[in-house]
């Protein structure tokens, strides 16, 4: 292969190496696909131009919740936490728990997290459900 597509070619530099891949077309000029040939040299008087940053795609959903600054249960503003289950599909499988307003809340929304106040968080670890039902 090397063999069939090594050419020659005349730069502004001389003569230089390179695969190069013809196809011919009648009345028009041939394609040709060039691998190599150019100069390996320093350019001392190129000019490096950074672009600028893409900009980021739009804050994420839990950080947007947790900027609000409130607790999704009793909207609370004070010491505000994140709770996080491990899998939802615990919370689904398990009817009794449905009763609790943070767990209808996570399973409605299809979230592992819950943006909850200090106070509702201990209640939700303490399984204290009277102070957390609906």
């Amino acid at each position: 292969m090397a063999r069939k597509y090594r050419t020659t070619i005349d730069t502004q530099h001389g003569k230089r190496r390179c695969f190069e891949a013809r196809v011919e077309r009648e009345g028009r000029t041939p394609l040709v696909a060039r691998f190599g040939g150019i100069p390996l040299k320093r350019q001392k008087t190129a000019v490096v131009l950074d672009r600028r940053p893409v900009p980021v795609a739009a804050r994420k959903e839990l950080i947007n919740r947790l900027l609000a600054g409130q607790c999704e249960i009793c909207g609370g503003t004070v010491d505000i936490q994140v709770h996080h289950v491990r899998k939802l599909a615990d919370l689904d499988r398990d009817k009794q728990s449905r009763k609790n307003t943070w767990t209808t809340i996570m399973v409605k929304r299809r979230r592992k997290t819950l943006i909850v106040c200090a106070n509702c968080h201990t209640e939700i670890h303490s399984n204290n459900s009277a102070a957390l039902t609906q």
